[in-house]
């Protein structure tokens, strides 16, 4: 079982978002996404949460919150726990990202971006500020099969 975390760095009404465009071989290619990546031996959600914000943006957090479990199960790819953040307060200066492009996105463009149907799902509960939440989302492929919100099936888009 894989585990990594995502980061969504909000700043005035927007979220740092990563367009996954610079690796072929990518599980979100194409997509957008929050920062982030996998664990690394001995690492807690946050020494991993940290540590993958500097890799891929340049900037050091320093006000982030815990704020979910995601379970993905997916044919395609092994089960994977993703430990979810947002983060409000960083220093540093941005760097480019080898995995994509990093680009300022408001919330209330982000359904308009190709990414994982279950990503929406998630940034909505980020958007309304749910207490800390386990999500579990399975996928065939790309299709998203189903979603269980604190243990309780939710409506997908077909």
């Amino acid at each position: 079982m894989l585990q990594s975390t995502l980061c969504y760095l909000e700043r005035g009404g927007a979220y740092l978002m990563l367009h996954r465009v610079k690796k072929e071989q990518d599980a979100n290619r194409d997509k957008w996404i929050g920062v982030g990546g996998k664990f690394e031996d001995k690492e807690s959600p946050e020494d991993c949460l940290v540590r993958e914000c500097w890799e891929e943006t340049g900037l050091t957090l320093t006000e982030y919150r815990y704020r979910g479990l995601v379970t993905f199960v997916n044919t395609q790819w092994p089960t994977e726990y993703m430990h979810l953040f947002t983060a409000t307060g960083w220093m540093g200066t941005p760097h480019p990202c080898d995995e994509g492009e990093l680009e300022w996105i408001p919330k209330a463009e982000l359904r308009k971006l190709p990414m994982w149907a279950g990503d929406r799902i998630f940034l909505r509960l980020l958007d309304s500020n749910e207490p800390f939440f386990s999500l579990k989302l399975c996928y065939d492929g790309e299709r998203l099969l189903s979603a269980v919100l604190n243990g309780k099936p939710l409506e997908v888009e077909a």
